[in-house]
């Protein structure tokens, strides 16, 4: 495989149509030959919204309607407008795919929709237009305007699902809303309480999730035969009540792993800072933490393996509680979600090697001790992106935070030590094509900050974050009636008489 590759990778086994794109990726003859997707999606959407902001047009609701009532208006021409542009453009060719891609992984394939985020390998990503600084910039903040702190995360939940910059009580009534759809089934509580304590938070969080499915709204309608038009109303059914669920069974887990078990609440709060007194930290620091680490971990395009799986789980028609249940069993993976917590582990081994030796970290110090982990046939952990060509904006975002409540944070100063040398050092190195660091480069300092240590759990909060965006994406899969996701697989017997032949 490893020659073949090397000789024949370049070859191109299919073309990718748009009508291929929007229907599952399904195959057309000649067969595309790719089993995994990446998105195509927000097609012309950053430049219009890049010039609104630029002029200062931005479009915020004016009537205090609910985000149901906003979604339902829209659906209509929505799906209108998706009809017409497949009958129109469907047999147009967006990609081709290698066969280095459909053995690596599909990297870069274009063929799956997605219509939350979009992710720019040089200007990192846009939700639904919108960088990072913009959405700090206009969404509404706990204080209550927008600027004035870290944006909601409800905030960023109603654009992702609509497209709009809410106003400050449209999100104050999403909070409510949340508030009231967070109970859990009776049985739950109990489960959890019952977990061993050695249960990895992951195994917790996905089978917590899986036993609140019997509250799903959306399967039984399904079972009681309600017409497809309507799934949409259903889907968004459940993922609110998943996405109000989430931080009490995430809490509750980090309870009953690490603490006493005892559970307080404050729904006078958002959802970040409530989420946050469940936990049990009561500093209103660590609450814009919170905000901001669940806006920046909620979407990053439909291509990573938490967002993809929940998307395929959801075009099969499984509910929203079956479908994020097995997103998060794609983010417990080393590969995916527990990044952050190898940079900590390298960042506090850098830290205690200096301190055993004396030696006082610099940039001199830390090239050093960057080399020899890279001569020892490991990597710098935290540096590098499949997509990203640059620092990840999310990274930048939470250098600012750093540097505005914790500037002396002996942590935080290695990071940033680190970050004026590694790209260097990684250049010099030669192996990496990206070398620059990405939001795992810091999230997990920022939590150590705050005594929040158990880095086990980290990958929890990442799960309770990614669910805005996968799920709101869920919720488009049944408004325009997407289909079943079928790529076509391809043996590695066809794909050597393919290249024999060309």
């Amino acid at each position: 495989m490893k020659m073949f590759k090397k000789e024949h990778g370049s070859k191109v086994v299919g073309d990718v149509t748009i009508d291929q794109v929007i229907g599952g990726a399904r195959r057309q003859e000649p067969p595309p030959a790719v089993g995994t997707m990446i998105q195509a999606a927000n097609l012309g959407r950053g430049a219009l919204r890049r010039a609104a902001v630029a002029q200062g047009h931005v479009r915020c609701l004016s009537v205090a309607k609910s985000l149901k009532d906003v979604l339902a208006e829209q659906i209509p021409a929505r799906q209108e407008d998706m009809k017409m542009f497949k009958k129109e453009h469907g047999s147009k060719v967006v990609g081709d795919v290698t066969i280095d891609q459909v053995i690596g992984g599909a990297r870069g394939v274009k063929c799956m929709l997605w219509e939350t985020s979009n992710l720019d390998p040089e200007e990192g990503i846009r939700f639904r237009g919108y960088t990072i600084p913009e959405t700090q910039h206009l969404l509404p903040s706990f204080p209550g305007p927008a600027g004035a702190g870290e944006p909601l995360p409800e905030g960023l939940f109603w654009l992702l699902l609509t497209g709009e910059i809410p106003t400050k009580e449209q999100v104050d009534m999403l909070t409510a809303e949340f508030h009231a759809r967070s109970e859990l089934p009776a049985h739950v509580e109990p489960l959890i309480r019952g977990f061993p304590k050695d249960m990895h938070p992951m195994t917790q969080f996905s089978t917590a999730l899986l036993a609140c499915q019997t509250e799903s709204k959306f399967a039984k309608a399904y079972a009681d035969g309600v017409p497809k038009s309507d799934y949409w109303m259903y889907a968004y059914e459940d993922i609110l009540d998943v996405v109000a669920k989430l931080p009490v069974i995430a809490a509750l887990i980090y309870r009953c792993s690490y603490k006493d078990g005892n559970l307080t609440m404050d729904k006078s709060l958002d959802y970040s800072g409530n989420f946050s007194r469940m936990l049990g930290y009561d500093n209103p620091d660590f609450d814009e933490l919170m905000r901001l680490y669940i806006c920046i971990h909620s979407d990053h395009e439909g291509g990573n393996a938490s967002a993809h799986t929940t998307h395929l789980v959801g075009s099969t028609l499984s509910d929203p509680y079956l479908s994020y249940a097995a997103g998060l069993n794609a983010l417990a993976g080393p590969l995916h979600g527990l990044a952050n917590q190898e940079v900590l582990r390298w960042i506090q081994a850098l830290k205690e090697d200096f301190d055993a030796k004396g030696i006082e970290p610099n940039p001199e110090t830390i090239t050093e001790f960057a080399w020899s982990t890279l001569n020892s046939g490991k990597v710098i952990p935290g540096y590098g992106h499949a997509v990203l060509r640059k620092t990840d904006p999310r990274y930048t975002c939470q250098r600012e935070f750093a540097l505005k409540y914790m500037p002396d944070d002996p942590l935080f100063k290695i990071v940033d030590t680190i970050y004026d040398v590694m790209p260097g050092v990684l250049t010099e190195h030669g192996k990496t094509k990206n070398p620059w660091p990405n939001v795992d480069s810091h999230s997990g300092v920022l939590l150590w900050h705050y005594g929040f240590t158990e880095y086990q759990y980290y990958t929890v909060l990442f799960g309770v974050s990614r669910a805005m965006g996968a799920l709101a994406q869920v919720f488009w899969d049944r408004a325009l009636g997407l289909p079943l996701e079928r790529p076509k697989s391809v043996t590695p017997e066809w794909l050597k008489e393919f290249a024999s032949k060309n």
